[in-house]
């Protein structure tokens, strides 16, 4: 009979600590996640700082919490986390108890492998009673975004023709033609745009005239990229690697062009999440802000085709002569794995229409792979460049 009424009483403690610390586990209990930066480049590395906070005067005796994270994110061993990792994503489970009217921080270090745009806004929170009789689940809302820009790459890991490039861009820099600036008019030469023509001055002479324009100090570069890996793809990238050391490429100029106080722009043929295609291209401009605006836009680039490049390079060239856009005035740099022939072509419009244009061709995976560039940027943090 004694050994009945202990059997009841332990019974009904038991039930009690399961309605007690079971279903009301989670009530009172506050989670924070956050990120120690909102954006860097690959290879760098960051913290994401959780913290846990019981308010109640009674114990969990276990929390989970689960965490659905890109898999980009490398993060450093943590015994209490067993970390699942997929292609895309990696789910994170944390198992621990928490003390009655406790708040825990906990900081994990992060190492950023993969270039884009991460939002981390949900997560999973579980806790029970002593004998898992009883539990509850919340969901989490948590408003996180993370943006990783494109690694810098060393200047002795570019292509060889961008150091010849810069030589180039520095001599016209202070003889490159300002479209705005009209100093007279002078006889018209083979290749001058047909917008340039003076018709006064062709009136009054007899011989086509055009303006003769000022020189600007500063010339304006628009970096395009095209995503096509080879004249053949269809619409994926293929080799994500070459991609990326394009991107790296771009990224490097544009931080090396407003460093030194020139404008710089930047335009791509890929897909984003936006789909609209103007935001696929910033115009140049001077600044930090500008630098910012350009390494978003790259970050947001995804690996998929969204029109031939060549149909891209078109979009530059103005529709009609009486049409008065700087753009087509600028020196264009294309950042690109290959040169088809319609490229080859849409390059020779541009030309004509005024443009400078010149090639950066970026190595083929095999070279890639063998390059510095491949252990630089994924064994080491991001390094920046100078100026």
């Amino acid at each position: 009979m004694e050994f009945f009424w202990l059997l009841l009483i332990a019974g009904v403690v038991v039930l009690l600590q399961a309605l007690v610390l079971g279903r009301r586990s989670l009530r009172q209990i506050d989670y924070e996640r956050k990120l120690s930066r909102s954006h860097c480049h690959v290879g760098d590395d960051i913290e994401m700082i959780e913290i846990i906070q019981n308010k109640r005067r009674i114990p969990v005796p276990w929390l989970r919490l689960e965490s659905i994270l890109p898999a980009g994110f490398q993060f450093g061993h943590q015994a209490e986390t067993a970390i699942s990792e997929g292609t895309l994503y990696q789910n994170h489970t944390s198992l621990f108890s928490l003390s009655a009217q406790t708040r825990i921080t906990r900081t994990h270090q992060i190492n950023c492998r993969q270039r884009g745009v991460f939002h981390m806004d949900s997560a999973l929170m579980s806790a029970g009673d002593v004998f898992g009789l009883a539990r509850a689940n919340r969901p989490l809302r948590i408003e996180t975004r993370m943006t990783v820009y494109p690694a810098y790459t060393a200047i002795d890991d570019m292509p060889e023709a961008y150091r010849s490039w810069q030589g180039e861009v520095e001599v016209r820099r202070w003889t490159n033609e300002d479209p705005f600036l009209i100093t007279g008019v002078r006889e018209y030469s083979s290749g001058d745009p047909m917008n340039q023509i003076h018709w006064k001055a062709t009136a009054r002479t007899g011989q086509l005239q055009v303006y003769r324009q000022g020189y600007s100090a500063d010339p304006e570069v628009m970096i395009l990229f095209n995503i096509e890996i080879n004249e053949q793809m269809w619409r994926v990238v293929t080799e994500p690697m070459v991609a990326e050391y394009g991107l790296s490429c771009c990224a490097t100029i544009a931080a090396d062009l407003i460093g030194k106080g020139m404008k710089a722009g930047f335009g791509h043929n890929a897909i984003i999440a936006t789909e609209d295609e103007q935001d696929a291209r910033i115009l140049p401009a001077y600044g930090s802000e500008q630098l910012s605006a350009l390494l978003q836009c790259m970050a947001e680039v995804q690996l998929k085709s969204r029109q031939p490049f060549h149909e891209f390079l078109q979009s530059f060239v103005p529709q009609s002569s009486q049409e008065n856009e700087p753009i087509h005035k600028m020196d264009i740099l294309i950042v690109t794995p290959h040169v088809s022939q319609p490229i080859k072509q849409a390059i020779t419009i541009l030309e004509q229409a005024g443009s400078t244009v010149s090639i950066l061709n970026v190595p083929d995976i095999e070279q890639l792979k063998k390059s510095h560039w491949n252990q630089s940027v994924y064994d080491k943090p991001s390094r920046k460049v100078s100026g």
